[in-house]
């Protein structure tokens, strides 16, 4: 049982409750359900919540308020872990969104969720100050020619191991997917780093943070 406490933001209320029943099973504290942009930010404000998972698009004008909102409360409530959901890639706002910390952040594309459990983790994680993004989203921050010359210096097998960093991946992970040997993973994680102008650390979630804090800044529109 995690104890986290949230604060979920739909304004599909059978979505939003379904999501409740299910954190709720897995052992989280449900704080305050909201249904629009204004009372997101007041229960946030109000409950000081681990986690705050919030659809990409809220009234008004159901675009991207909720993930200008989520933005918002990565800005203003860093101890705030944010998990947007989305049926769709949006990547004008997710640079800003991890912004210059990878803590306590997440973004995940409804549709591709594999299960309850892989939900659960994700939400779990984020909570705990760690980062979940959707494959997809990872490979639109790390593909080549996003930001500067930086990322044009990797090659085609590196930029698929960083995108598999961005999902938080550790070295084994990368190995299993890649079918790599850890050698070599880790020499493809040292020579990312050095081209990326990223000193090398001994720890993974440090490196990780560390990359992601990059293209976060790059990201920024």
């Amino acid at each position: 049982m995690s104890g986290f406490s949230v604060v979920l933001a739909d304004d599909a209320v059978l979505f939003r409750e379904a999501v409740a029943e299910v954190l709720r099973t897995a052992g989280f504290d449900i704080r305050a359900q909201v249904g629009d942009v204004a009372a997101l930010h007041s229960a946030v404000e109000r409950v000081r919540p681990d986690l705050a998972v919030v659809d990409i698009r809220l009234p008004p004008t159901h675009e991207l308020e909720g993930l200008r909102a989520a933005v918002e409360i990565r800005r203003d409530h860093p101890d705030v872990g944010v998990l947007v959901l989305s049926q769709h890639v949006e990547t004008r706002l997710v640079g800003m969104l991890v912004g210059e910390s990878a803590r306590g952040v997440g973004y995940l594309l409804k549709e591709r969720v594999c299960g309850i459990g892989a939900f659960v983790d994700a939400a779990r994680d984020v909570a705990s100050g760690g980062c979940r993004l959707d494959p997809e989203i990872a490979w639109l921050l790390t593909r080549p020619g996003r930001a500067d010359g930086r990322l044009a210096r990797l090659s085609e097998r590196e930029h698929q191991i960083l995108s598999l960093i961005a999902e938080g991946r550790s070295n084994q992970a990368i190995c299993e997917r890649l079918v790599l040997t850890k050698k070599t993973v880790e020499t493809h994680i040292r020579h990312i780093l050095l081209r990326l102008d990223l000193r090398p650390e001994p720890a993974d979630h440090r490196r990780v943070l560390a990359v992601l804090a990059y293209l976060g800044a790059q990201g920024r529109p």
